[in-house]
């Protein structure tokens, strides 16, 4: 469907007007941030140093602009960075909403909110997030959580047209990551590889929204044949009788890169669906296109190359880490690279052009595989992380040695900055797998599972410092919480701008590492931020607000436990005032439970049911750990008589508390509220008192 609007003639084409001349000119021209990596080699870098080490002292809050989530008590992450053009700033925050402010002073101009069914958090692995807008020619281009493709005109943000990218709505997908400018065209991915679904990327039209190409990451049953030329190939890396049905993953919901000058698109592909080959592709193979790295033609939609970093993926071995462009000298010469540090542990270079492996080294641990072998661009296999037959401690685990938060490239210093992960993990396959959508991983895995005796374990987050040419680390900064820190900023002032979980806004020095500055916000930051200058002043922009894939399992020394998790959008300059800190974070009491009669039987089965369509989101009871999502051992009496109606009839579907109508009856649903109340009573009271009739 696509819906026209008379904004489309009556824009004014002043604002939010970027096109490939202004692209190609972003670094000589500064003062603004116009694409979420500020220039089209998505190297999030500035030119700019009217802020610098010698002067970062006097650096203070310029402004800031409330960008919480409308929709009840639990606040969602903040995960894009935005784009400023000719003094607007434009970005998004939870379910695809999208903010237009006066940069200088953080008004707002407009707001857009897309007004999504509460019932797709549900389909959401990891949050409501979104991941940041495009402005071209007039107008802002933003991925909505449901699925839609909305083209809103920069002045007003009045919709120009809408579109539903996704093409089966039966299963799982959503939309957490950026659109992409290319050339004529706007190309957005998808989310739910967890869920079944199969992956594509879709290229709409950049005036009218009409449907130009789309390419799939996976093929589909053979004998239904091939969308395009691309997958028959690809079908040849999977075993005939695959688990088709499963939808197989490859999901693309990072950010895309764009390269004018070559005219090529940049895709990183995400994890399999399932995990274990042996249930999706028994026969094993390569299958094609899951963990890859495509440059695809935007014109036809074609593919020109690809690299596949994980072949045979298991491990949620994503390649939708940023991508960054650079020019570097290699054994004498200047060539066109690409870069990533994708989540299996290694540091890829690519000739951009064509996409040769220039080189691959490990960034963090790694125990899955050896080393990359450079004749054939293949992971040598240890064995270490083979565990059909048994669990298997494996590192990186599924969070990855990074994840989605950009890492930057400062040609000054000829250094990438990367927010590492160091997180061991036991894998242990599921003895049988079936499709369901509600969970389509096959595995069992969690970073708090009891490690094999003898194996010493270590786990560490840390800013790291890497040159790509030696691919070796320059320094490294430990940081105080093992967790998604935020993305990386870095300037022509010689410094480094990162956003930590434990709620600080931290400046280094970019040649050496040393800690120059830390800012308390008391929100934890996960985006990465944006620079720009208006009226020869220097602004630095950040979106604060903790929430994607680790909501559920919040860190104990995170920000979250000390203040309110208070989405934030802080802009700082020189000579700006202190950050004034959340409201405290308030304790929520156990309540008196409900006096019903429990069946150990019930409890049994709620148990079951809670860990299958539940724990996720509310994984623990009493526990300091889970205060992200209500804690369902402390229902009010008012939960609890609204219980049925907030699980089948979807009473809380406006606040993201989904309707789970078609997977439970009102038996079930009783078993769960019978477990739930059980763990009330347990928190309550001694469990010795506990009085469990049959």
């Amino acid at each position: 469907m696509i819906v026209l609007s008379s904004a489309c003639q009556e824009s004014d084409r002043t604002a939010g007007w970027i096109d490939k001349e202004r692209l190609l000119a972003a670094d000589q021209h500064p003062q603004d941030w116009i694409s979420l990596g500020g220039n089209f080699k998505q190297q999030h870098y500035s030119p700019l140093s009217s802020i610098n080490a010698e002067n970062l002292g006097k650096l203070g809050l310029a402004w800031s602009y409330d960008a919480r989530s409308r929709r009840g008590r639990v606040q969602r992450g903040l995960e894009a960075t935005p784009i400023v053009v000719d003094g607007v700033l434009y970005t998004s925050g939870a379910w695809g909403v999208v903010y237009a402010l006066d940069a200088k002073t953080g008004k707002e101009i407009w707001r857009y909110d897309p007004e999504v069914d509460g019932n797709y958090a549900r389909r959401a692995c990891c949050d409501v997030v979104n991941r940041g807008v495009q402005v071209w020619k007039g107008k802002v281009y933003v991925g909505v959580l449901d699925g839609f493709l909305v083209c809103l005109d920069a002045a007003t943000g009045k919709v120009i047209w809408k579109i539903d990218t996704i093409t089966d709505r039966e299963r799982f997908y959503t939309i957490t990551g950026p659109p992409q400018i290319a050339n004529n065209v706007v190309v957005i991915g998808n989310s739910g590889g967890e869920f079944g679904v199969r992956g594509y990327i879709t290229a709409y039209d950049l005036e009218t929204g009409k449907q130009i190409w789309r390419f799939f990451m996976v093929p589909g049953d053979p004998k239904k044949g091939f969308e395009h030329p691309e997958l028959e190939e690809a079908a040849k890396t999977w075993d005939t009788n695959s688990y088709w049905d499963a939808g197989l993953g490859g999901t693309s919901w990072g950010e895309l890169t764009y390269d004018p000058e070559l005219n090529l698109l940049y895709v990183g592909t995400g994890n399999s669906s399932p995990y274990p080959i042996w249930f999706r592709s028994p026969n094993g193979g390569d299958n094609l296109f899951l963990a890859s790295i495509l440059a695809i033609n935007p014109d036809t939609g074609r593919l020109v190359w690809h690299y596949q970093t994980t072949p045979g993926e298991i491990w949620d071995f994503t390649c939708t880490a940023n991508m960054v462009l650079a020019e570097l000298e290699i054994e004498g010469r200047y060539r066109k690279v690409l870069m990533q540090a994708p989540k299996n542990g290694f540091f890829y270079v690519l000739d951009r052009e064509t996409g040769e492996l220039i080189s691959a080294e490990k960034f963090v641990p790694v125990n899955w595989a050896s080393h990359v072998d450079k004749t054939t661009g293949r992971p040598v296999l240890t064995g270490d992380g083979w565990y059909k037959d048994g669990s298997k401690l494996v590192y990186p685990a599924m969070p990855g040695g990074h994840s989605w938060q950009p890492m930057s490239y400062n040609p000054n210093t000829k250094l990438v900055y990367i927010p590492a992960l160091h997180l061991p993990m036991v894998y242990t396959a599921l003895k049988k797998f079936k499709y369901d959508r509600d969970n389509n991983m096959g595995v069992g895995a969690s970073p708090d599972e009891v490690f094999p005796e003898g194996q010493a374990i270590s786990t560490e987050a840390f800013l790291l410092a890497w040159d790509p040419v030696l691919q070796k680390e320059k320094w490294r900064v430990k940081m105080n919480v093992v967790d998604f820190n935020g993305g990386i900023l870095s300037t022509a002032g010689n410094l480094v701008f990162q956003g930590t979980t434990d709620g600080y806004f931290v400046i280094y020095r970019a040649d050496t590492g040393e800690k120059l500055k830390e800012i308390k916000t008391g929100v934890g930051i996960m985006a990465a931020a944006a620079t720009y200058s208006i009226d020869g002043e220097q602004y630095v922009s950040v979106m604060a607000g903790y929430g994607g894939a680790p909501i559920a399992f919040v860190p104990e020394n995170a920000a979250f436990y000390e203040y309110e998790n208070n989405g934030t959008i802080l802009t700082y300059k020189l000579g700006g005032t202190e950050t004034p800190l959340p409201p405290a974070a308030v304790a929520v009491p156990v309540p008196t439970p409900p006096d019903i009669v429990l069946s150990d039987a019930q409890i049994k089965s709620g148990e079951s049911l809670f860990n299958t369509y539940c724990i996720f989101c509310h994984n623990g009871f009493g526990s300091k750990h889970i205060a992200a999502y209500p804690d369902l051992a402390k229902m009010s009496q008012n939960t609890h008589d609204q219980f049925n109606s907030i699980v089948l009839k979807g009473a809380l579907s406006s606040y993201g508390m989904a309707n789970f109508s078609d997977v439970l009856d009102e038996q079930k649903a009783n078993a769960i509220h019978q477990y739930l109340t059980f763990q009330q009573r347990k928190l309550f009271a001694d469990s010795s008192s506990l009085v469990v009739k049959k």
